[in-house]
């Protein structure tokens, strides 16, 4: 497995993979690698000749107050456990490599970045596409994997994808998750030993809605208030977001039909956790 460190590197060894006729897969991450990531790793291998993982943490989807300085980084760990999985090549630049002095260019999908995580926060999204579009460009991946638990991520990549007409297909791999139900995360490592346990009520609150639904509740403010009271009962949790929304369009739904996700935020101390379902109703 290689570790490769700058644009130009890279491009070099994609027009090796390329001329060798072999099908390449791309997984984006921001390093300090779980299961999640291993799994889409393993996934991208079974699909495609040679994997690339690219880890870089973008300065562009952190907020004034959010994470960025803090956000655990271990390259040496990842490449241990990414290399087991099936990557062939970690892309690892630097921020400065990246957005080189002068940069100025920047990617922004419209309308679907406004729900959810995008009206809590600004420009995120806008950082998100930037920097993958920078990938895919750096790349030019056959297929990219991502993870379901970035439902909105997923769907805002797709959009950009279909909208710039770019060939290469995005692959969404279902939520990994710890035996407790717990999603995987990188942030997970924030998280006291309390806030770890009182965390689970996530997960919990996302299955009893989904039995409601199963049950025959088609109201979408019902289902909202259910898990908004049931998370509500653990005093170390504090909402940012809780909703129920089209897939299509992440429009807030109160007659629920079609696919629907339901989506939701919650800080535990400073930590800001992100989970989901998607039904068929």
């Amino acid at each position: 497995m290689q570790i490769i460190k700058t644009v130009a590197e890279m491009k070099d060894f994609v027009h090796k993979i390329k001329a060798a006729g072999k099908s390449l897969a791309l997984v984006p991450t921001m390093g300090y690698l779980h299961q999640g990531h291993l799994t889409l790793m393993r996934e991208a291998k079974a699909a495609c000749n040679t994997v690339v993982t690219s880890i870089f943490v973008n300065p562009l989807q952190f907020g004034v107050g959010e994470d960025y300085e803090e956000y655990p980084r271990d390259l040496t760990r990842d490449a241990q456990l990414a290399e087991p999985a099936g990557v062939d090549a970690i892309f690892a630049p630097a921020v400065a490599e990246m957005y080189p002095k002068g940069y100025h260019t920047f990617v922004d999908v419209e309308e679907i970045t406004n729900h959810l995580c995008g009206r809590s926060r600004a420009g995120h999204f806008r950082g998100v596409t930037t920097v993958v579009n920078k990938l895919f460009n750096i790349v030019q991946p056959d297929k990219a994997f991502f993870g379901q638990k970035d439902a909105q991520q997923v769907l805002v990549i797709k959009r950009m994808v279909a909208d710039l007409n770019m060939n290469l297909e995005i692959v969404t791999v279902p939520i990994v998750r710890e035996e407790d139900g717990l999603a995987m995360s990188s942030r997970n490592v924030y998280l006291t030993p309390e806030e770890r346990r009182a965390a689970l009520m996530l997960n919990r609150s996302l299955q009893q809605a989904k039995a409601a639904i199963e049950a025959g509740e088609r109201r979408g403010s019902a289902i909202r208030d259910m898990i908004v009271q049931t998370i509500e009962t653990e005093k170390l949790a504090n909402i940012d977001y809780v909703e129920v929304v089209a897939m299509s369009s992440l429009e807030p739904q109160e007659k629920l039909e079609g696919e629907i996700l339901i989506a939701l935020a919650v800080r535990f101390g400073k930590t800001r956790l992100i989970d989901n379902i998607m039904l068929t109703v």
